[in-house]
């Protein structure tokens, strides 16, 4: 019933609760809680019942303002359903009771609470057509009574020794997803007046290895569009089904309906128009040229299906500058055309042997215009304080590299990921395109299928890595174009930067700008005009003024928004940021190209930022580095100038990915790298 609160209740339908107690009742020793008072007409536990508190009122809050409303409109004989409690033992206290007894007694005192509750569900029935109510229906194995009555009559209720509670038979919502939850998703569905945010109407391309779009998880429902369109870029037959399960897998976290397994699974933006794009085989791999062709693809037909955004949970160790190399081409020049471009970090942040390697950001996340998203362990829980990177998510800085005439690498060295998402132990479909209505991924890897469901549309897995923490900012982005679509993409990514909550002991090569916090972002994209892209630089960009606190409450602790933004190798920070258009947010350019390096010092670019924007000196990390170009490290190489050599140690031990370490030019959906992620506890299974 998490959700309860979050949809609207039909106005005037209501339900009651009524708990009745035990012929022959059990004394318990615990207090009843502190009492501020008794209600006129609510009667006392008789000598020897069951110490249940004495309400203040049997009436729900709710309920409560419910009635006045309707009295003061002169609506009070309308019928409302409610849900009354009979006057019994609780759950937790029949359990108390029946410890000790053997199991022919317990059966004894169940069929006694039944008979007992049937005997005062009777009475209360009379009672309610005393009334001019009409009686639903009674649940004695719990001591339930429904029933429709009369708003005005409702609290002569209270007067009946039979009845405990009454409640408004609420609007219940299935629970939501691990992921929802923790990403602070749940509570901004309805953030927009008279719009369930879900990603409706938002065009999202997945390039990936294809998708099941018969799962039930996937398929399309009710209000639910699902996959609108698909094509297949890796063989001139086209079959866009996915044999590997990566992309199924990705799909379920974007869009996964919440019909299925009581909403447990349930996307960011289900309800968004899917593109399924097939650009791997069945072994998670593929070619640069389909990959190319597919954003090319997009760019084309962007207008047809509105296409905003293209997650590509799939990559390559770059070998060349982000200048050169063809997928970062491609990726920016769909920014370039207004498409957000999200992709994974990559999954090279440690080696086999679980040494940390830096500089393992793959392609085309090392473009300085894509959303690049590492992965954050969750450890199953909702709850963000226990949150952290995972070990394998690739670590910062980009290391393309161009080789002048002289023979030398200039490494780009710009901070990467962007951010970062839940990705570690995430369970979502299993496809079934596989051999024997297999999934290639748990062919491979038995220890990947979890769940009890046997039908081939109903299968589950884990699954790890920055893919699926990329799939999880694709479907925020598909929220945050729905409550505002004239966003740029350049100011997608700074709103999600400058909301992102930083955790602790890592540095910004590990999480960027930290931890993807969808509340704050949704709560500023709410916030800026209507048409921001007409602004000119420093024009106000608002229409309220940002939040004096700028934090969110997450599955009930406070994330605090880091408030700044990563350019090339530093943040710009400051209110400024949010409450004034920068230069730097148009489309045709990148956040990078606000500050450049001038005689070894970080500077801001004249048009590209506003006053109230200030720039760091250079990324500290934790161990104390400065990253700048040519700034020094620790140990005294500089990354910038190439003399840190393939497999040299940073200061902080770890290895530098120079492309030696890892597979050069291999294309691979990037949760390959991690399949059962870190050893840590992960989303449940029904």
């Amino acid at each position: 019933m998490t959700k309860a609160g979050k949809r609207r209740i039909p106005r005037l339908v209501l339900t009651v609760i009524l708990t009745l107690s035990l012929l022959t009742p059990v004394a318990f020793t615990s207090p009843a809680p502190p009492q501020s008072g008794s209600t006129p007409g609510s009667s006392s536990p008789k000598s020897g019942q069951s110490d249940e508190p004495r309400l203040q009122s049997k009436i729900a809050p709710d309920l409560d303002q419910t009635i006045r409303t309707a009295a003061m409109r002169g609506m009070g004989n309308t019928r409302q359903r409610v849900v009354m409690q009979l006057r019994d033992l609780t759950s937790a206290k029949q359990e108390a009771a029946v410890q000790g007894m053997s199991e022919a007694m317990r059966q004894q005192f169940l069929a006694s609470l039944i008979r007992t509750n049937e005997m005062r569900s009777a009475a209360v029935k009379g009672h309610i057509e005393e009334l001019s109510g009409r009686f639903g229906k009674a649940y004695n194995a719990v001591g339930v009574v429904v029933a429709d009555l009369p708003l005005a009559k409702i609290r002569d209720l209270e007067s009946d020794p039979e009845i405990f509670y009454i409640s408004p038979d609420r609007a219940v919502a299935s629970a939501g997803g691990h992921v929802e939850d923790t990403t602070g998703t749940t509570q901004i569905r309805s953030a927009v007046s008279g719009t369930t945010l879900d990603g409706r109407g938002i065009g999202v391309a997945i390039l990936d290895s294809g998708m099941d779009v018969n799962h039930k998880l996937l398929k399309t429902s009710t209000g639910r569009p699902g996959v609108i369109f698909q094509k297949d870029f890796t063989a001139t037959t086209e079959n866009p089904a996915d044999a590997h399960g990566h992309g199924t897998h990705v799909g379920t976290i974007l869009f996964g309906s919440d019909t299925f397994a009581s909403g447990a699974y349930k996307g960011i933006a289900p309800a968004a128009n899917m593109l399924n794009l097939k650009v791997l085989n069945e072994v998670g791999a593929g070619v640069l040229s389909n990959v190319v062709a597919a954003f090319d693809w997009c760019i084309t037909n962007k207008a047809t299906y509105n296409i905003r955004v293209i997650n590509a949970s799939l990559g390559m160790m770059p070998v060349e500058s982000y200048a050169t190399d063809p997928l970062c081409r491609a990726a920016r020049r769909a920014v370039d055309a207004g498409i957000v471009v999200v992709a994974a970090v990559g999954n090279d942040g440690k080696t086999a042997q679980g040494q940390p390697i830096s500089g393992g950001v793959h392609s085309p996340g090392a473009d300085p215009s894509v959303i690049t998203v590492g992965a954050s362990n969750s450890f199953g829980t909702n709850a963000r304080n226990d949150d952290g990177v995972a070990t394998y998510s690739s670590r910062g800085p980009t290391r393309g590299y161009y080789t002048d005439v002289l023979n030398i690498k200039h490494h780009d060295n710009f901070i990467k990921p962007d951010l970062i998402a839940p990705g570690n132990r995430i369970i979502g479909a299993r496809s079934s395109g596989y051999q024997n209505g297999g999934c290639r991924l748990v062919a491979d890897n038995p220890n990947l299928a979890t769940g009890t469901y046997t039908a081939n549309d109903e299968k589950l897995m884990y699954l790890s890595g920055s893919s699926m923490s990329s799939s999880v900012v694709a479907g925020a982005v598909a929220l945050m174009l729905q409550a505002k679509p004239n966003l740029t993409p350049n100011l997608v990514k700074a709103i999600l930067m400058y909301s992102a909550q930083p955790l602790l002991n890592y540095d910004t090569f590990d999480q960027g700008a930290g931890l993807l916090n969808v509340d704050g972002a949704v709560r500023l994209t709410k916030l800026v005009v209507a048409n921001p892209s007409t602004l000119t630089n420093g024009a106000a960009m608002l229409s309220g003024s940002l939040p004096a606190w700028q934090t969110s409450v997450i599955a009930g602790q406070t994330a605090t928004w880091g408030q700044g933004v990563i350019t090339n190798y530093c943040f710009l920070y400051g209110s400024g940021l949010m409450t004034y258009w920068q230069g730097m947010y148009s489309t045709g350019g990148v956040l990078s190209s606000a500050t450049t390096v001038t005689l070894g010092i970080i500077v801001r670019v004249t048009g590209k930022t506003s006053s109230g924007v200030s720039n760091s000196a250079g990324v500290i990390t934790v161990n104390g580095t400065l990253l700048a170009n040519g700034s020094l490290l620790a140990n005294g190489f500089s990354l910038a100038d190439g003399t840190l050599a393939n497999g040299s140690l940073l200061a902080d031990g770890s290895l530098l990915a120079d492309g030696s370490l890892l597979a050069d030019g291999s294309l691979l959906a990037d949760a390959v790298g991690a399949i059962t992620g870190d050893d840590t506890s992960g989303m449940q299974s029904p």
